[in-house]
């Protein structure tokens, strides 16, 4: 089995919509690489929102 890891230890991104970091969560573990948006409100809002 494999080892737990802490959050702190998680990579990180920062959100193009609101401009604040977010962590990698396990349903973005197929394409984290495309993951720009921390939420649904900021993928509708985009950057004229924040």
């Amino acid at each position: 089995m494999p080892r737990m890891r802490r959050k702190g230890d998680l990579p990180e991104r920062v959100c193009a919509g609101c401009g604040r970091p977010f962590a990698w969560r396990r349903k973005w573990a197929r394409h984290w690489e495309a993951v720009r948006y921390c939420s649904q409100r900021c993928k509708r809002q985009g950057r004229t929102g924040a």
